[in-house]
């Protein structure tokens, strides 16, 4: 039986997992994504991030059928570009044969944020679905479309929903222009605006004191959890800020392209799971316009390592002799290993 790798590259870690054909998942292994240097440096940690998956499944990466790669930024072809969550990644990168040259097979290159939703359109929490709109909720807010059971990919720049304008000449977005939901919900921009709030304004938290406890130079999905449990006010603020942008940008795409679900994804949407999820449902509600019949809110189901699963889909779309039997159908189930 074959077997592929797959690679989420997100803001703040690497996920790689290898799978079989009936996406069983074989071995995992997790790196953090490097806060400087640049693109070759980003692809010598995915390539660690796969060799550690491959040895948990007793493997060989060169001995993969494919390995697919979900990306921030765009992908044409082998190439991404504006990358801009990741270190000096403004410009394009070849990242495809880079990973083909380092890892010695065939590599198939997607948005990391579109593959993710294609593994729970297929997979997942949009099993029953024929519509639905992933929203990634991490280092960014990125999206996903499924529109009449096909993914949607407009002209290449389909699903930024992290960019989907909430308030006019609003807080500054990473992207340079004002008002993104991103720039409100984003954890790059909650962790910016919450330091400005602590240094500046001498608001209290221990928000900063959590991430050097665990060892972290990030305010990671944890840290804001763990913020939160504790009752931190500076940590619930920030969250009902998020939410009331989440709720409002999501709902203006629902009202643009009336889908029948929308998944929360992503670190923050995975970590905080179901309650947040609800939060989103009524944050959206003032904002919908056929509010009568508002579309099913789930949390992602396939967890942190359904990136990985779907960029491992990539490589069996791709497959150019057969050998594979291609992406699984709706009904297909995940068995993590």
């Amino acid at each position: 039986m074959a077997s592929f790798g797959g690679i989420d590259l997100g803001g703040t870690k690497i996920q790689a997992a290898i799978v079989d054909e009936d996406n069983s998942v074989l071995g995992s292994a997790r790196r953090p994504t490097p806060t400087s240097g640049g693109p070759p440096d980003v692809a010598r940690e995915m390539v660690t991030a796969l060799e550690d998956a491959a040895k948990a499944a007793e493997t060989d990466p060169a001995g993969l059928a494919g390995v697919g790669v979900g990306s921030p930024g765009t992908v044409r072809g082998d190439e991404v570009t504006g990358a801009r969550n990741l270190p000096g990644w403004e410009g394009s990168f070849a990242l495809g044969p880079e990973l083909e040259r380092q890892l010695g097979c065939r590599v198939a290159l997607g948005n990391d944020v579109r593959v993710a939703t294609q593994a729970e359109f297929e997979l997942g929490a949009g099993r029953m679905y024929r519509s639905l709109l992933g929203v990634f909720w991490g280092t960014g807010v990125g999206g996903g479309l499924i529109l009449d059971g096909k993914p949607w990919l407009g002209r290449g720049g389909a699903g930024e929903i992290g960019h989907v304008v909430v308030e006019m000449e609003g807080a500054l977005c990473t992207c340079g222009r004002r008002g993104c939901m991103e720039a409100y919900a984003g954890r790059a921009a909650m962790e910016a605006h919450a330091e400005y709030l602590h240094r500046e304004k001498g608001r209290r938290t221990d928000l900063f004191k959590l991430m050097r406890e665990r060892g972290r130079t990030r305010l990671t999905s944890g840290v804001w959890a763990r913020a939160l449990a504790d009752g931190d006010k500076l940590a619930v603020h920030m969250l009902d800020r998020a939410v009331a942008a989440l709720g409002a940008g999501v709902a203006s795409v629902v009202n643009v392209l009336d889908v029948e679900a929308v998944l929360i994804g992503g670190g923050l949407g995975v970590r905080l799971g179901h309650p947040y999820a609800e939060r989103i449902t009524a944050a959206m509600l003032p904002h919908l316009f056929a509010d009568y019949d508002p579309p099913r809110v789930h949390v992602a189901a396939l967890g942190d390592l359904g990136g990985a699963i779907g960029a491992s889909l990539l490589v069996r779309e791709a497959e150019p002799d057969g050998a594979a039997n291609g992406t699984s159908g709706a009904g297909a189930a995940v068995h993590p290993g």
